[in-house]
């Protein structure tokens, strides 16, 4: 099954990429890496459903939902990027930055939004390494943003 299928069956539909909020670009590709950065979840240029500090104003459930939002704009931006999903060879590595409030320690349960997204629509290509880090805020007052590093096929 394509990803574009996997896709459709699970009832997803991708935003439009997230276009970028200052001087760079939302992808760079190096030989066969696309570098895709960071993107704090709101979809179709909307504002993150979810503002504030996760274990504070933001549950560690929406802040999941806000990873697994990011998940989709990642899959938007390689799509727009690489015009053809299939192209992922595997997901390299996935860094996540968590607007935490003091004392919050599940990191990795919040990005695990995205992680089980690109699982479920990738399969073993979407397994990868990673990084889940408390900062005191984020752009937009986002409890989450995560960017990402995808091998390509040759």
């Amino acid at each position: 099954m394509s990803i574009e299928d996997k896709l459709a069956a699970l009832g997803l539909v991708l935003p439009a990429p997230p276009a970028p909020a200052g001087n760079y670009v939302p992808w760079a590709q190096v030989e066969r890496l696309l570098y895709v950065g960071g993107n704090v979840g709101g979809l179709n240029g909307q504002r993150p459903k979810y503002v504030g500090r996760v274990g504070a104003e933001v549950t560690l459930e929406q802040a999941y939902e806000m990873a697994r939002y990011c998940g989709l704009n990642h899959l938007a931006a390689m799509k727009a990027a690489l015009g053809d999903l299939e192209r992922i060879e595997r997901v390299g590595k996935l860094t996540g930055y968590l607007n935490a409030a003091p004392g919050f320690v599940d990191m990795p349960r919040v990005v695990n939004g995205e992680s089980d997204l690109l699982v479920e629509v990738l399969g073993e290509r979407g397994r990868h390494a990673g990084a889940a880090i408390g900062v005191a805020s984020l752009s937009r007052g986002a409890p989450v943003e995560i960017e990402m590093i995808v091998q390509l096929r040759a």
